[in-house]
């Protein structure tokens, strides 16, 4: 028998919290999910990406990470170590207006994740006028998490899900 890792387990618990508003309230659509074995640097990482169901032009997405070094601590049980994993959240949209949008998002963001790293991504096509942007929001949590936030997960996805509804609104 194998014992789950915090990876495992807190990708677990993301899973049945989001496939919960899939498929019981229906308030969200998923519509990707990866999880992932890098053999090169044995890694994982686990994604998994939704949208509101009566809005898909704005998604979200939980990035779950785990490199060698947190696994193996914690598997060895190694004195001082906190092993765990890094969470990254991801909005993506694509708009025509970039200044005031971007403005509005970081706001949005900087509400909801005050203490977080929050980076925006603009992407277009260079040597094209621009007729759209796809524009993506990051944020990243400064420390790792185990199961001590597993009690978290919740309110984080229903944080999620409010911000798509604000994403909403803007776009």
């Amino acid at each position: 028998m194998f014992d789950p890792t915090i990876y495992d387990n807190l990708k677990v618990a993301f899973e049945n919290y989001l496939y919960d508003l899939d498929n019981l309230d229906e308030s969200i659509h998923i519509t990707y999910r990866r999880d992932q074995l890098e053999m090169a640097s044995m890694s994982r990482e686990f994604t998994l990406q939704f949208c509101l169901r009566d809005h898909t032009a704005v998604t979200a997405e939980v990035v779950l990470k785990s490199s060698l070094q947190a696994i193996a601590a914690e598997i060895l049980e190694t004195p001082g170590s906190h092993p765990g994993c890094e969470l990254e959240l991801r909005f993506a949209w694509v708009t025509k207006e970039l200044e005031p949008r971007c403005h509005d998002v970081q706001s949005i963001m900087q509400e909801n994740w005050p203490d977080q790293r929050i980076v925006q991504h603009i992407h277009y096509l260079f040597g094209e006028a621009p007729v759209s942007f796809n524009v993506s929001a990051n944020i990243y949590f400064g420390r790792h998490l185990d199961e001590e936030q597993m009690h978290d997960i919740p309110v984080l996805c229903d944080c999620m899900v409010h911000v798509l509804n604000k994403l909403k609104e803007i776009n």
